[in-house]
């Protein structure tokens, strides 16, 4: 058992006062009429002497930040979803009673106030309390008003606190459904269809990614938490669903730094007939729909960039991209070992199973081309040997029809002209076993079942997948993609 601490103690004592009083000190059901945006806005126009004609009664709760205790009278500050609101109080309104309860109160301890709205000398909207109750008492102390919670580990571990004493964190918990749920009434309107699809999988596709490994006790079976939503949207085009997308939670057992958690949310997009052109401008106006309906702006400061998501966003290749910086280029074909000697040229290590011109090509973005990329970039064009679920480019099939987004050097979507040939599918699946054979823990496996569905005929189609998280770091301002998360994985305290 902890020790408590002195303040920890006078708290307890101050409970035992409240329950002698034949109160419950944890509260019930308290039926409020306004929050403290709702009266601060309606009367914020209004002069104080014209207070004097108005009666309105409005009751409110929210959890106590603010004491000012004056004798007979006081003021204090409560804070509900939306903010705080001044309460003035005096013994002459509510009785000696109520004020020796209330002047029990400590910062922290959730309240309910009625009252007549008024404006202080200083025009600041308060209410004029006339009933006072108690809800519940708050056994901890709150931190410091001028310091909070400065440790951004105790931050991200402790969020109940973070959330009452940062503002800024509230407003970004707040954006995230409202972003997700302008997502889904745009891709609504353009007649697509939410659908659900399992977490648990028996086979590890959709993505170059190591997984979280679970068992089914029932089956006695090995199972992967998800690394992607792909292949089972896919399998709904070939159903006829045509329009389809998911938002869900997708598991990738890897480190973790500010823009890496290892649970995240994933949003896939598919739509029959389209391609990655279509995948491209359907980007493009979600993003400028989130900018202007969410946020109502469209220039960001995202990861130390002043980033405008405004107008035709650039669209370049990636062989190109990687001339544009480095004078070479991998248009012109070329064996193997002349890009090994141009990686050893340029102090790239290449891997065993990376023994590829197409991988070399890749390596040689990562290094020189990936930061640069500052405002939203579609970048095209990927060599075949990392895209084992994309089309074939029909003009150079070295290369695939697939692009990914970047804003201030870091990828944001993944998008492609969707692979529907059972053939060509059934030779990347086992062209993806042997690299797992060279040692690539992140290969896919074989899905059969999933090669037997193209064989019905899958129409052709665009696809494309998002970080939500990364997408809502951009629309809130954030550096750490543990700020839009609302409970990051942390390792646990001893």
């Amino acid at each position: 058992m902890r020790e408590l601490s002195e303040q920890e103690l006078v708290r307890r004592e101050k409970l035992k006062k409240i329950k002698e009083l034949g109160i419950d000190p944890f509260g019930h059901s308290f039926k409020r009429t306004a929050l403290a945006i709702e009266i601060k806005e309606k009367y914020k126009d209004v002069s104080r002497e014209d207070f004097e004609n108005i009666n309105d009664v409005y009751t409110v709760a929210g959890r106590i930040m603010f004491i000012r205790k004056m004798g007979k009278a006081s003021f204090f500050s409560i804070k509900d979803k939306t903010g705080l609101i001044q309460i003035y109080i005096s013994i002459n309104d509510i009785g000696e009673d109520n004020y020796n309860l209330f002047k029990s109160a400590d910062l922290g301890d959730i309240v309910g106030v009625s009252g007549k709205v008024m404006k202080t000398n200083t025009g600041e909207i308060t209410i004029k309390c006339l009933e006072y109750t108690h809800l519940v008492k708050a056994l901890k102390p709150l931190p410091e008003k001028f310091h909070g919670l400065t440790d951004k580990e105790e931050r991200y571990r402790r969020r109940y606190v973070d959330l009452i004493m940062n503002d800024d964190a509230r407003k970004v918990a707040f954006m995230r459904p409202k972003i997700i749920r302008c997502i889904q009434n745009f891709l609504d309107k353009k007649g697509f269809c939410e659908v659900e699809t399992p977490i648990l999988t028996t086979l590890l596709t959709g993505a170059s990614a190591r997984p979280f490994v679970t068992h089914h006790n029932t089956q006695d079976l090995d199972m992967y938490l998800r690394i992607a939503l792909e292949l089972n949207l896919k399998r709904l085009l070939v159903g006829g669903m045509e329009k389809v997308y998911e938002i869900g939670r997708t598991f990738r057992n890897e480190g973790m730094d500010p823009q890496h958690n290892p649970e995240f949310t994933m949003m896939e997009i598919y739509e029959a007939y389209s391609d990655l052109e279509g995948m491209m401008d359907l980007t493009e106006e979600m993003y400028q729909t989130i900018a202007k309906e969410v946020c109502g702006k469209t220039t960001f400061n995202y990861l130390g960039h002043e980033v405008n998501l405004d107008g035709k966003w650039k669209r370049v290749s990636m062989v190109d991209a990687i001339k544009e910086q480095t004078g070479i280029d991998f248009k012109k074909k070329m064996t193997v070992d002349e890009a090994l000697k141009l990686a050893s040229e340029h102090d790239i290590e290449v891997q065993e199973h990376e023994k590829t011109v197409g991988h070399i090509i890749n390596l040689f973005f990562e290094k020189y081309v990936e930061e640069t990329l500052i405002q939203p970039t579609f970048l095209y064009g990927h060599p075949i040997e990392i895209s084992p679920l994309t089309k074939k480019n029909p003009d150079d099939p070295r290369f695939v029809d697939r692009f990914e987004l970047f804003i201030s050097g870091h990828e944001c979507a993944n998008a492609y002209t969707e692979l529907n040939d059972p053939i060509d599918q059934l030779e990347r699946f086992e062209s993806q076993l042997k690299e797992k054979e060279l040692g690539n823990e992140e290969a896919n496996d074989i899905d059969m079942d999933f090669v037997e569905a193209l064989e019905y005929g899958m129409p052709p189609a665009g696809g494309i997948g998002y970080g939500i998280d990364r997408l809502i770091m951009l629309f809130t301002e954030q550096s750490s993609i543990r700020d839009v998360l609302l409970f990051p994985l942390m390792k646990p305290l001893d």
